[in-house]
């Protein structure tokens, strides 16, 4: 079982991915093709040469990116902690590196890192760090998916890799977590050296799912891929807000802020972390549509928090409610309303009820138990009448045994 024994990762659940490159100049198409999957594949979909996607680096000048506000915005977004593209699949990197294939050799000519770094070290925003540790398009050594492999991968590893992991894990201060990802034909001992070289510059530092071999200190599921089931150990879902991570001019296929809220529900039920994705522009600006949608989400987020953060898995439960989505923490089972209801019965509950609230105002809520038709416990109860036509709030059942919830919940 995957255990960070990481109390802040484990009570997270909410994070702010953010994929930001050369590709994002490209917005998805290139010399009049389009590519309609992932556009920060795009250098490798459309089979633009390497020199030719190079020269994205003498236009680069995200003017507009403002690394403090994006984290003030996280926040207000209720995202606990922030994972940034230092480097993806092209070997671009966003950090005053030894490679010259960088951000300071471009117009922009400063370290983005280092200002997010430092923005969030001023707001206590915790800072994880994307990294391609096995694909990079741009060193003829590394590898490229859907390519035949020619190169000497240990020339890239370790003439590239590790160093700039080093760099990455001596000069930006405190770093949260590694996402590597990708790993395709890394053999079992360069994941090892890569998972020990991480823990000694930053023995806190966590480590995805993705670096290989089942190395990770938690679980990354599939991208977009939510467990049907509770997961016994620490995981998070990577996911994106329409069909693409970076940005695109022609991925209008947004999900809606219930959409979002509801997929965020569902991994938190389920024990995870939804690492939430936006792709900023080539100016460094965030898409009108992403900010609209997160604030969205990011009012429900913020008027429940104790319904999502800090919540655990949810134990099992018999049956799946159409009108509620649930979320629980040891002693309390949080209902959160996704379809207007008048009056509502719970079942399976044998357990002493405290009370029951409306989470966003602190209303309690008379109650009855009783038995139902069928013989089981059962919790019933009506509705204020201001809440008959909502469907975004939550309630919580509290309960007064000292048992955690998994005891609780339960046929009898």
């Amino acid at each position: 079982m995957y255990d960070t024994r990481n109390q802040k990762f484990k009570d997270a659940k909410y994070g702010l991915f953010v994929h930001f490159g050369l590709y994002s100049i490209l917005a998805g198409a290139y010399k009049g093709k389009i590519t309609y999957g992932l556009s920060e594949w795009i250098q490798n979909s459309l089979g633009i040469p390497k020199d030719e996607y190079a020269k994205l680096k003498d236009e680069f000048n995200p003017y507009l990116f403002d690394a403090e506000s994006l984290v003030l915005q996280a926040k207000k977004w209720g995202m606990q902690y922030i994972v940034f593209t230092a480097k993806h699949h092209d070997g671009f990197a966003m950090w005053n590196s030894f490679d010259d294939f960088n951000i300071t050799n471009t117009p922009y000519g400063k370290d983005l890192l280092a200002e997010l770094s430092s923005a969030c070290e001023k707001y206590d925003m915790p800072l994880g760090l994307y990294y391609s540790q096995a694909q990079d398009w741009h060193d003829p050594n590394a590898f490229s998916h859907h390519h035949d492999f020619k190169g000497d991968f240990d020339k890239y590893f370790y003439g590239k890799c590790l160093k700039q992991v080093e760099e990455l894990l001596t000069n930006y201060g405190s770093i949260f977590l590694m996402w590597y990802d990708t790993p395709l034909a890394m053999p079992y001992e360069r994941c090892q050296e890569l998972y020990d070289l991480t823990k000694a510059l930053q023995k806190d530092c966590l480590i995805s799912g993705r670096i290989g071999h089942d190395l990770g200190d938690y679980m990354t599921t599939t991208d977009n891929c939510i467990p049907r089931l509770t997961f016994a150990g620490d995981f998070e879902v990577s996911g994106t807000l329409n069909d693409t991570w970076g940005y695109s001019d022609y991925d209008k296929n947004y999900k809606s802020a219930a959409t979002i809220k509801d997929i965020l529900l569902k991994i938190n039920n389920r024990g995870g972390n939804y690492l939430l994705n936006i792709g900023p522009k080539a100016d460094g600006s965030i898409p009108k549509m992403s900010c609209k949608i997160l604030n969205e989400v990011g009012k429900y987020v913020t008027v429940n928090r104790e319904s999502i953060f800090a919540t655990k898995g949810l134990p099992y439960y018999p049956y799946d409610l159409d009108w509620a989505q649930m979320t629980c923490k040891d002693h309390d089972l949080y209902l959160h309303i996704i379809r207007p209801k008048r009056s509502i019965d719970i079942q399976n509950i044998a357990n002493e009820i405290e009370k029951i609230y409306v989470v966003e105002d602190g209303r309690n809520i008379d109650y009855i138990r009783c038995k139902s038709c069928e013989g089981y416990s059962e919790i019933a109860f009506d509705l204020p009448e201001d809440l008959h036509n909502r469907s975004d709030y939550c309630l919580c059942l509290k309960f007064k045994e000292k048992e955690p919830l998994f005891e609780m919940i339960r046929s009898e």
